[in-house]
């Protein structure tokens, strides 16, 4: 089918919800993708921090061809060894004892609200919730309700009660939304889609005290910033704190939806059989390529890779014209002095996948494969836009 007939359709028929570019890919390797004209682009984007394996790469190809000639899908109402091995696998990378497996970040989050509710339905009638300004926690009416921007809430009232807002990196703030009715509290450590906001020790290390101290859970939002993204496993190792609940997604399937909500002992003993459920969450096919992802990330070091290309990147994004760039590991904002969606646009038309967040942040969060070669070439097509 023709590149104009492909767009004539999604024009006619797909709900309008996306800012779309009048491309159509076709296939990709590595760090690279490939348009129906032949066009070649540099994958600085990763479908949003999802492939951190890159594209086509044969360990992720095998375990889902493998697992598709197999199982594709069974319900949780039976076992899966696969399924077995994923769940044992975040656990013991994460500490957290249980985990439960969805299909989306969005997913993730709604089972840790849920969670949180039950333990504290059991903990004095707890339900309050307080998220972070310029959060992002997913589309769903309960996860876009503790997103903390408004602009996501708009045309959606009435929001689901019990949601209540602070300012990232004030802690007196913080304190100030605290009452006997808080559950929880549920931060990313680095906002995402908020601009590439990075929480700062001192923050994390005082949310962390007050949660326990005030008998409230930390769930925290790894939804972009897990699997090695930051240079580590999980965004909570650069910070030593530890949450009660986290949410897992992206990069966890390497391109196929899944999502993980993984919380300890202690908070799961508030839930029973028939509080939670999904049809499709934990699929043999999806679990696969989660272990697949896993295993691969261990092999061949892509926490340490993420950390040193992630740094090169800084290094030589801060020698071209911003405010500011921030960041860890490859999850790299570029803050510019104006808005930077014509930025993304040029990018685009020279042949780099990037995009921009909250107006005027370019955000960089390629493939975890990545080099330094890549790194330059990125570099030089901005530098060129610019």
């Amino acid at each position: 089918m023709k590149k104009e007939k492909i767009l004539e359709i999604e024009a006619k028929h797909y709900l309008p919800v996306f800012g779309r570019f009048p491309i159509v890919l076709e296939k990709g390797n590595g760090a690279v993708l490939y348009d129906t004209d032949g066009k070649k682009y540099l994958d600085f984007f990763a479908g949003i921090a999802v492939s951190i394996l890159g594209h086509n790469h044969p360990a992720l190809v095998k375990a889902i061809s493998e697992q598709a000639s197999k199982l594709i899908h069974c319900t949780n109402y039976y076992h899966t060894e696969i399924q077995a091995r994923l769940v044992e696998k975040l656990a013991k990378l994460s500490g957290l004892e249980r985990v439960f497996l969805a299909n989306s970040g969005t997913e993730a989050v709604e089972g840790a609200i849920k969670i949180a509710r039950k333990w504290g339905s059991a903990n004095g009638g707890k339900f309050k919730i307080i998220s972070l300004n310029d959060s992002f926690h997913g589309r769903t009416l309960a996860a876009l309700t503790a997103t903390g921007q408004p602009k996501f809430h708009k045309g959606f009232e009435p929001l689901p009660a019990g949601f209540d807002y602070a300012k990232f990196n004030d802690i007196e703030d913080l304190k100030s939304k605290f009452d006997d009715k808080t559950v929880a509290v549920i931060l990313e450590l680095i906002q995402g889609e908020g601009g590439i906001n990075v929480a700062n020790q001192e923050y994390a290390s005082a949310v962390s005290k007050l949660c326990k101290e005030r008998g409230a859970l930390l769930i925290l939002d790894e939804v972009q910033t897990g699997i090695c993204r930051t240079g580590k496993m999980f965004c909570f190792e650069h910070y030593g704190v530890k949450p009660d609940i986290m949410t897992l997604a992206k990069g966890l399937g390497g391109g196929l939806p899944i999502g993980a909500v993984l919380c300890t002992e202690a908070v799961s003993s508030a839930i029973h059989k028939g509080d939670h459920g999904s049809t499709f969450g934990g699929n043999p096919l999806a679990c696969a390529a989660a272990v697949a992802v896993l295993e691969t990330a261990e092999k061949e070091n892509l926490a340490a890779n993420a950390e040193k290309c992630g740094a090169y990147l800084m290094e030589k994004l801060k020698k071209l014209p911003s405010k500011e760039v921030r960041g860890k590991g490859l999850l790299v904002g570029m803050e510019l002095e104006h808005e930077g969606g014509e930025i993304v646009k040029k990018c685009l038309e020279r042949g780099l996948m990037i995009n921009c967040t909250a107006d005027n942040v370019l955000r960089f969060v390629p493939p975890l494969i990545i080099n330094k070669k890549d790194v330059d070439e990125a570099v030089k097509i901005l530098e060129g836009v610019l």
